[in-house]
């Protein structure tokens, strides 16, 4: 008989629990991945749910692992943790020896942990060296170096592109110009650059802090979220049983629209020109759409838990290939 993992406090509230354990459709003794493992609240929940499912749970902040695996050591052998980004999630499933996932989740974006640490860099809200790496050890350059080595150019194409930021250019401009003064390596004194670029009308009707976007915008660049989350997507569906499920719940438009469109590409298939008759690529779906929309949090979330507000989850389940036939 499997044993059941306890549950515990842990001052952690997992982004739209009952719609990610549903999504997934557990099986029993299914093997699940959760790419992005933070401190272990959705891995918990799809323990609990399903006793006889196994997890391997990936994440790239130490912190964050050390924590996950404290929480979760109640569930044994049921539970493996992995160091390294979820974009990798082969070579854990290799070291494990799984071949194929009855299901997959990714839960995208910064973690409540990492926001609330100052020493992490990730919020203009508490001051702090301007880091904002998800794994320190990588060897990947922090932050401050992106804003104070880069260009003029490629400082207004991140926070433009990656950021959606109207002022781009306004930004990166007193960006260059205050580095000259001295180097930018606090959140602080960034937050103030950032928002003293913004006209003043903007200021003071603007929703959102005016450094929202700035932060958001680093933050993608310093851990290539993007390119992380569009080589999670091409290989997933290869390693997915039939019937497996893979399920992404996004922050930002710009990942929500690359999985939107992977999603609808792959339940899709055929490549050809759409006024060519018969199709001649034979190319086959590989996924179906099980949220032709995606789901978001109910009220009572969004009350509890501010942070769910723009979250969107997006579900889609592995067709079974001619390869699974008979």
């Amino acid at each position: 008989m499997a044993r059941e993992c306890g549950t515990g406090e842990w001052g952690h509230l997992p982004v739209m629990p009952a719609q990610v354990v549903a999504a997934l459709s557990l099986r029993p003794h299914g093997r699940y991945l959760d790419g992005t493992l933070g401190l272990g609240g959705h891995a918990r929940l799809v323990l609990d749910a399903e006793p006889t499912a196994r997890l391997l749970g990936l994440d790239r902040d130490e912190e964050a692992l050390s924590r996950a695996r404290e929480r979760l050591r109640d569930c044994g052998d049921r539970f493996t943790a992995w160091h390294g980004p979820f974009s990798r999630f082969e070579d854990a499933m290799d070291e494990v020896g799984w071949e194929f996932l009855d299901g997959a989740l990714v839960d995208l974006g910064v973690s409540s942990m990492q926001l609330d640490v100052p020493e992490r860099g990730f919020s203009f809200l508490r001051d702090g060296p301007l880091d904002m790496r998800m794994d320190p050890t990588s060897g990947a350059a922090p932050a401050s170096a992106l804003v104070n080595k880069a260009s003029f150019e490629r400082l207004r194409q991140i926070i433009g592109e990656l950021g959606e930021e109207p002022m781009a250019g306004r930004i990166a401009k007193a960006i260059v110009a205050a580095r000259e003064e001295a180097e930018i390596e606090t959140t602080a004194r960034l937050a103030v650059i950032v928002e003293s670029a913004y006209p003043a009308k903007w200021r003071r009707t603007a929703r959102n802090h005016p450094a929202t976007r700035t932060f958001q915008a680093l933050r993608l660049a310093v851990n290539d979220e993007l390119g992380e989350l569009e080589r999670f997507l091409n290989r997933i569906p290869e390693r997915l049983a039939p019937g497996g499920r893979v399920a992404v719940i996004s922050f930002h438009s710009l990942e929500d629209r690359m999985v939107k469109r992977f999603f609808r590409d792959e339940a899709k298939g055929c490549v050809c020109p759409p006024r060519q008759p018969l199709c001649t690529c034979g190319i086959a779906p590989r996924l179906r759409l099980v949220t032709k929309k995606p789901l978001i949090p109910d009220e009572d979330e969004m009350m509890r838990n501010p942070r769910s507000r723009s979250a969107k989850l997006r579900v889609a389940e592995r067709l079974a290939p001619e390869t699974f036939d008979g």
